[in-house]
């Protein structure tokens, strides 16, 4: 069983996390689906995809849950029938999971120098200043990750990366930083902390209390 990591944030969230390196075959024999998610897993053209789909299946059970405890609601965002928080993420060859009695967001990224070279479109670039060129890449995929899982909390159609989510200056060494949402005449504060695991960066994103 390839769990890479298991993790406690506090006393209220838990982070799966699984490496992914078993074929299609063994991952779909080894775990049980409901038709709505075996008619979902079918559309999927990349078997990459495929596979993170069905890695996050493996954690469900790691986490004491399974296929049919989990729902999607109206704007694709993923549910626990016990009414824990869970949020979900696949990057190549790993794929993660947190339970948590908060709502959460996180994000799992591979280091790509893609990554760097789109900053201008999503971040303020002066963030990235006086770095070596692996810090900068570091860096700038914790940023990309603090607003994807800010916007995996809010799931608000219209929400700008660039316009509407501001990371808080930080430092990476420090592994926690805070960020807000300007959305809709409304601020909102939440609480970050990240990890590099392996060659990936991991995002999670509490709301400020």
């Amino acid at each position: 069983m390839p769990v890479y990591q298991i993790f406690s944030i506090e006393s209220h969230t838990k982070v799966y996390v699984w490496n992914i390196s078993e074929s299609f075959n063994e991952l779909f024999r080894s775990v049980v689906l409901k038709d709505v998610s075996l008619a979902r897993l079918e559309k999927m053209k990349a078997e990459g995809h495929q596979k993170g789909f069905l890695a996050v299946r493996k954690l469900l059970e790691v986490a004491g849950y399974d296929d049919f405890d989990l729902y999607y609601d109206d704007f694709g965002k993923p549910n626990l029938k016990d009414g824990k928080h869970i949020s979900i993420s696949h990057s190549n060859d790993f794929s993660v999971i947190a339970v948590s009695d908060c709502n959460l967001g996180i994000d799992l990224e591979i280091l790509k120098d893609k990554t760097l070279k789109l900053a201008p479109r999503y971040m303020d670039v002066s963030h990235l200043e006086n770095l070596s060129k692996e810090e900068a890449l570091e860096k700038a995929t914790v940023i990309w990750g603090i607003k994807e899982s800010i916007f995996k909390i809010k799931n608000i159609e219209g929400i700008s990366f660039k316009n509407h989510i501001f990371e808080k200056k930080f430092e990476l060494s420090v592994g926690k930083c805070s960020a807000e949402l300007r959305f809709e005449n409304q601020v909102e504060q939440f609480n970050i902390q990240h990890q590099k695991v392996d060659s990936y960066i991991l995002v999670i994103a509490f709301r400020a209390n």
